[in-house]
């Protein structure tokens, strides 16, 4: 019996979408903080993108927002696939890009990590076709040297209301720059 983070079928559940450009490193950063200090335990983030795209430095700065110390570097866990940083919740920290099976997530535990109470990121996560959590789903596009376009795609009823929230936070952050 597979765990319910894997299927071979559409995701289920309620979907909803939310673009955005971000025309420099700063926004990019920008948007991971606020989303780090909007998740609440047990959140799931799946990001995409291609190599550069940003989803270390996305992570770097949901950590910040999740209050992990300046002091602690968060770097990809490429060669490790897990690290693990304390803040105001825990943050697992994956990096699937050298899997070489799923498997390796079963020996990692993966499951637990997804139903413990801290935040779990999952870069690359699209190197697991049945990888299907829900969760917020995060990818980052090239659209120049700097800017990067991020599509927001929430994964379940809970994820709905997370997009909303950081949706509503970003437009307010950006009212609040534009005075």
């Amino acid at each position: 019996m597979s765990p319910d983070w894997m299927s071979s079928g559409p995701w289920g559940g309620s979907v909803d979408d939310w673009s955005l450009e971000l025309d420099s490193v700063a926004k990019t950063r920008r948007l991971g903080e606020t989303l780090g200090k909007c998740l609440f335990g047990g959140a799931v983030i799946l990001l995409s993108g291609e190599l550069g795209a940003g989803k270390t430095s996305l992570t770097q700065a949901l950590a910040k927002g999740l209050g992990v110390p300046d002091d602690e570097p968060v770097s990809s866990p490429s060669y490790t696939l897990m690290n693990h940083h304390r803040g105001r919740l825990d943050l697992y920290h994956f990096d699937l890009y050298r899997l070489s099976d799923k498997d390796e997530l079963f020996e990692l535990g993966f499951d637990e990590y997804l139903h413990d109470e801290g935040v779990t990121v999952v870069e690359w996560f699209d190197r697991v076709p049945d990888l299907r959590p829900e969760g917020l789903e995060i990818t980052l596009a090239y659209k120049g040297e700097d800017a990067r376009c991020a599509t927001l795609t929430a994964r379940g009823v809970r994820y709905r209301r997370l997009l909303n929230d950081l949706r509503q936070n970003w437009e307010n952050q950006e009212a609040s720059i534009a005075r």
